[in-house]
């Protein structure tokens, strides 16, 4: 395969999550920076030296003290777009990955089944907008991550005084969801990873509703305040800062989630390509269940960003780390000519 005339960009926060990555390119010899979003300079009158950034910010970075990182990862996202730069999960991408409600309206526009939802900008409005939903309700921030700041209310006087209480939190931009909660029928919900328009791999997460509503396969972040409540109330992760969130290994067989691979069917790998095309997804997971409520399935997140599962050949068949370093340097070795040169460099770890 053809070898990059410039570098690849990496833009990231977490600082293990992509050391897998990190590796294989390394073994390759391919060249590329790590680009840090929680330390970036850049000058948006210039074109960055990058033949190619891969963006893998997450919005679960306010959880880790640099929440800053995130409307400036996207300013640099819209910079290296208008400077003609390629990006990988680019500006658009990551907006839909900001935005729960954008979620819920893509998939509203693809005529796609999603949890009935309302949304709000104050806790105060969180009892109108369960006027003609039915309990049990979440109300989940609109900027997420790891599941954090969500919510279970089993009933109305449970919300009620939530909102009395002032205890409800609607996250970093003051903006939630109120969103009917469906049970997986099978005591399990289906995350289907795409890359480049196709199907990669697709696995089973069992999560413990103990434990709140971190499902992502490759992360053991979990804060021991998650806690049910006699009141009504199941809260996951208080979001606060940990020495455990900022230097999460990726390991599952530490993670109290059971995950095995899946087929799905071949009606859910179309709407997840469609999905993933209209949202300008390069490589992401879809995820969805089938509600013990009513039998019917939900598409219920889109993920711009992919933490590929621990132990994939166990559990899929295969590494998925070489062939995404594949598609990047395939993606790298077709940026135009002359895409390395005359710009000064983002900042670099």
């Amino acid at each position: 395969m053809q070898a990059p005339s410039a570098p690849i960009g990496i833009l990231y926060e977490h600082p293990e999550w992509f050391r897998p990555l990190f590796a294989e390119l390394d073994r390759r010899g391919l060249r590329y920076e790590r680009v840090h979003a929680q330390a970036l300079v850049f000058d948006p009158a210039r074109r960055p030296s990058y033949g190619l950034v891969l963006n893998r910010m997450s919005p679960s970075a306010y959880l880790r003290g640099h929440g800053h990182a995130i409307f400036a990862s996207l300013a640099f996202l819209d910079a290296l777009e208008r400077h003609g730069v390629p990006t990988v999960n680019g500006a658009a991408a990551f907006r839909l990955e900001l935005s729960k409600a954008a979620q819920l309206a893509l998939l509203a526009r693809l005529d796609l089944p999603h949890p009935r939802s309302r949304v709000i900008n104050h806790p105060s409005r969180a009892l109108e907008a369960a006027d003609d939903l039915v309990f049990p309700l979440m109300v989940k921030p609109n900027i997420g991550g790891s599941g954090a700041k969500i919510q279970r209310f089993e009933t109305r006087a449970a919300l009620e005084e939530a909102v009395a209480a002032g205890t409800l939190d609607l996250g970093i931009d003051e903006t939630a969801l109120v969103q009917e909660y469906h049970p997986p029928a099978d005591g399990a919900i289906v995350r289907v990873e795409v890359l480049d328009g196709l199907l990669l791999y697709a696995i089973r997460i069992y999560p413990n509703p103990d434990e709140g509503f971190n499902l992502c396969p490759a992360d053991i972040c979990r804060d021991p305040a998650a806690t049910g409540d006699a009141r009504g109330v199941v809260a996951s992760t208080t979001g606060a800062p940990s020495s455990d969130v900022d230097f999460c290994p990726v390991d599952l067989p530490r993670t109290s989630l059971k995950v095995e691979g899946y087929s799905p069917p071949q009606d859910v790998i179309d709407d997840v390509v469609n999905i993933a095309r209209a949202a300008g997804i390069d490589v992401g997971g879809i995820e969805y269940l089938t509600s013990a409520r009513d039998g019917r399935r939900y598409y219920y997140d889109i993920n711009a960003l992919s933490n590929f599962v621990s132990d994939a050949p166990a559990v899929v068949g295969f590494d998925p780390v070489p062939v995404f370093a594949d598609y990047l340097q395939r993606r790298a070795a077709q940026a135009p000519a002359g895409a390395g040169r005359g710009a000064r460099r983002a900042a670099r770890g």
